[in-house]
């Protein structure tokens, strides 16, 4: 499947005709330079690779600084531990559970020790932050996921596939 980006006049239509919250994972090289445009675009959510910003922390700041809620997207490689230093500053942190840039690709297994991981590291320092997955997500793992101690999850292609959105949805929340 091609590489699909929804760009910001998309985001600008959703956003006129919705007041739901808009999460946003920048997908790009330059995640700071864009910041600015989707604050003023509304968004409620904005998430980034740390491996694209050389001063995470700041721009974690800034994006909280606005009301918005600041998380790290974690590609199936990145390890948890390059997380340890900005955790605690973070609102969420979404694991890629493909490696992202392309629609419908299969579920990496690995994601869910990830997942597990992350949960008990967020009781063991009691921390809030919520944990996000995008990637293969289906009916048939959305189960383990949440079980895994994921809170939100991400689903594009099983959703729009389905011939039920709705029934899709629900399958997905149990």
């Amino acid at each position: 499947m091609p590489n699909l980006s929804f760009g910001f006049p998309l985001i600008k239509a959703i956003r006129k005709l919705s007041s739901l919250p808009l999460d946003v994972h920048l997908m790009v090289t330059n995640p700071a330079f864009h910041v600015n445009q989707l604050i003023d675009m509304g968004v409620q959510w904005i998430s980034f690779h740390q491996e694209t910003e050389y001063h995470c922390h700041r721009l974690i700041t800034l994006i909280k600084q606005h009301g918005i809620k600041a998380g790290i997207a974690l590609n199936p490689a990145t390890p948890l531990s390059s997380l340890s230093a900005i955790l605690p500053e973070l609102d969420y942190v979404l694991v890629m559970s493909v490696n992202p840039g392309y629609s419908a690709q299969a579920f990496i297994p690995s994601a869910l020790d990830k997942i597990e991981a992350l949960s008990k590291i967020r009781a063991e320092r009691q921390l809030s932050f919520c944990i996000e997955v995008d990637g293969g997500v289906t009916a048939d793992n959305a189960s383990s996921l949440r079980k895994a101690g994921a809170d939100m999850l991400v689903s594009a292609s099983y959703i729009f596939s389905s011939t039920s959105y709705t029934e899709a949805i629900k399958s997905l929340r149990g």
